[in-house]
């Protein structure tokens, strides 16, 4: 075990605390693990468990707009410089120098720009579904597909509207999505009414006006898609190897979007297959 070391069960930034599932082996390798829209932390409990049976350690924050004591009021709270420094002030508060960084859905976008931009603290990448967000922007200027995948973007950039349209079915909304009916149910109890997806929308309303770079990728970097993924189309997942520089591997999967609750397996295998390569 690294000496003094301690399980992290919450962490602050600039104010707010955010709650963090701090699991497996203490002194284990350590990877964080981000979640995506609409979800939480829990998203990765059954990646977690079978990641920590291999002796590695997991961090699992609830970010920004989620954890209840980090919910600030605006849209400029949730700019990407903001959600970036959260995932470093994460890395900083455990200690380590350097942590394998996982990410899904928004999660994965974050991911993405940390690795870019801040390449020393990240030993590995693992990204699942979510491409590079310079290939998905390229993507939406190509063609109608991710456009049509993507609507949904555009109209969260609506005032109030969004929130009240996606509380009112929200269970319906994920089943069609592809989301098993035990996972919507936990997430909902959190998140499915209107105020609880201001902050979690909000991320939406920002990024448009966020100045993160999207570097070039440097670090090894595995990238997991599933070919019948309802918003995150082909193309992007294609054209994001020419954004990353080093070694990189995209795992196609015959799976839609939800992969840490539904592809659990392959996750974790893609996971542990790339922090034993960046050794």
């Amino acid at each position: 075990m690294r000496a003094l070391e301690s399980r992290i069960t919450t962490y602050s930034r600039d104010g707010l605390r955010f709650d963090v599932t701090d699991a497996g082996p203490l002194g284990g390798d350590l990877v964080v693990l981000l979640h995506g829209f609409p979800t939480d932390r829990t998203s990765w409990d059954r990646v977690a468990a079978r990641l920590h049976e291999a002796g590695l350690r997991t961090l699992a924050p609830d970010q920004r707009g989620y954890s209840p004591t980090a919910c600030p009021p605006g849209r400029d709270a949730y700019r990407l410089d903001e959600l970036v420094a959260d995932v470093v002030g994460l890395i900083e508060a455990s200690g380590r120098e350097r942590v394998h960084l996982v990410g899904h859905d928004w999660g994965g976008a974050l991911a993405w720009l940390v690795a870019g931009n801040h390449p020393t603290r990240i030993a590995s990448l693992t990204v699942l579904s979510t491409p590079h967000p310079a290939a998905m922007s390229r993507a939406w200027r190509s063609g109608t597909e991710q456009k049509r995948k993507s609507w949904y973007m555009a109209a969260f950039q609506v005032p109030r509207l969004p929130e009240r349209a996606l509380a009112a079915r929200f269970d319906r909304l994920m089943a069609r999505s592809g989301l098993p009916a035990a996972d919507r149910s936990r997430y909902a109890v959190r998140l499915g009414h209107a105020e609880a997806l201001t902050g979690p929308i909000n991320w939406y309303r920002a990024a448009r006006h966020s100045g993160v770079a999207a570097h070039r990728v440097e670090v090894p970097t595995t990238y997991v898609w599933g070919s019948r993924d309802p918003f995150l189309g082909r193309t992007a997942a294609e054209l994001t190897h020419e954004h990353v520089t080093g070694d990189y591997e995209l795992v196609e999967l015959d799976a839609g979007h939800w992969l840490p609750e539904t592809r659990d397996a392959e996750s974790a295998a893609a996971i542990l297959q790339r922090v034993a390569r960046a050794g």
